[in-house]
C-alpha cells in the first residue's frame, strides 16, 4: 500500500487502487500525498444507484467519524466537483443528509454547514434531505459525516443483498414461475446486476493531492475492475486539480 502511494506521490503512477485496510490507507495517503490547499480532511465517497438510472454520490463514508460544519462544507464542494468530473454533469444538486427537511431540524454541525452552502453560489445546494430520498435520483450529491455515511452504506448493501436473495428464491417457487423466469432471464439478470453492490465498487478518497480509490476487501475480479476504471477516469479528468481550482474560486468569492 505504501509503495503504491509513493509511486503516486513521485509521479510514477496516476492513481492508487487498494483493497487493504481503510484506516491504514487513509492514514498513509494523508501523510504521503498531503491534502489539497484549503482541505482539512480527505473524504471517502462512492456512488449509489438511483431510480432515475443515474448514480448519486454519498460522502463521507467513514473516513471522518466526527465532522464540524467546515468539514461538511468542504465535502460538499469536493462531491460536487467529483460529480461534474466523472459524469460531466453541470451544477449537480447537492444536499445535506438530515433527520428532516425543515430548516430547524438537525444538529449544530449540519445547521451551520447548511448556512455556509446557502451563501455559496458556485455550489447548487438545495437544502436538507432525509434517508428515504437517497435513491430517488432527485439529488446528485449527498453529504454527511463518516459515522452516518458508513452506517447508511452498509445498511444499503445489506438491503440490496436481501432483495437479490429474495428475488432469486421467489423465482424457484413452482413450475410455472421457473418456466417464466427462464423466458425473462436476460431482464432478470440485468435487474440483479444493477442491484448488486459490487457493480458500484470503488470509493474515492478525495481531497488529496493524488488519486486514491478504495476497493472492497472481498471484491472479485469484476468488482475490482470497477474500482480500476473509476481511478482511470479520475486520472484522465485530473480530479485533484479540478477540486483545487474550484475551492480556490469559492474561497475567493467568500472573502471578496
Amino acid at each position: 500500500m505504501r509503495l503504491a502511494l509513493e509511486l503516486v506521490r513521485d509521479g510514477k503512477a496516476a492513481a492508487c487502487v487498494s483493497a487493504g485496510n481503510t484506516g491504514a490507507l487513509m492514514a498513509m495517503a494523508k501523510v504521503l500525498l498531503k491534502t489539497l490547499p484549503g482541505i482539512d480532511r480527505p473524504a471517502l465517497v462512492s456512488c449509489l444507484p438511483a431510480m432515475t438510472g443515474k448514480p448519486v454520490y454519498l460522502l463521507d463514508l467513514g473516513a471522518n467519524v466526527s465532522c464540524d460544519s467546515e468539514a461538511l462544507f468542504q465535502f460538499a464542494i469536493m462531491g460536487s466537483v467529483l460529480c461534474e468530473a466523472v459524469h460531466k454533469k453541470a451544477r449537480p444538486k447537492v444536499a445535506l443528509l438530515n433527520v428532516g427537511i425543515e430548516e430547524v431540524k438537525g444538529n449544530d454541525q449540519v445547521q451551520q454547514a447548511g448556512q455556509l452552502l446557502q451563501h455559496t453560489d458556485q455550489i447548487n445546494y438545495i437544502g436538507f434531505v432525509e434517508g428515504d430520498e437517497i435513491y430517488t435520483g432527485n439529488v446528485d450529491v449527498i453529504v454527511c459525516d463518516g459515522f452516518v455515511g458508513n452506517i447508511t452504506l452498509k445498511t444499503s448493501e445489506g438491503i440490496a443483498k436481501l432483495l437479490v436473495h429474495q428475488l432469486k428464491r421467489g423465482l424457484k417457487d413452482g413450475f410455472f414461475v421457473r418456466l417464466l423466469s427462464k423466458l425473462i432471464s436476460p431482464h432478470i439478470q440485468a435487474v440483479l446486476s444493477k442491484m448488486n453492490p459490487d457493480h458500484y465498487n470503488g470509493a474515492s478518497l478525495i481531497g488529496l493531492r493524488g488519486i486514491v480509490v478504495k476497493s472492497h476487501g472481498n471484491a472479485d475480479e469484476a468488482a475490482f475492475l470497477q474500482a480500476l476504471n473509476l481511478a482511470a477516469t479520475e486520472a484522465k479528468r485530473r480530479l485533484p486539480e479540478m477540486i483545487k481550482d474550484r475551492l480556490e474560486s469559492i474561497l475567493l468569492d467568500i472573502n471578496s
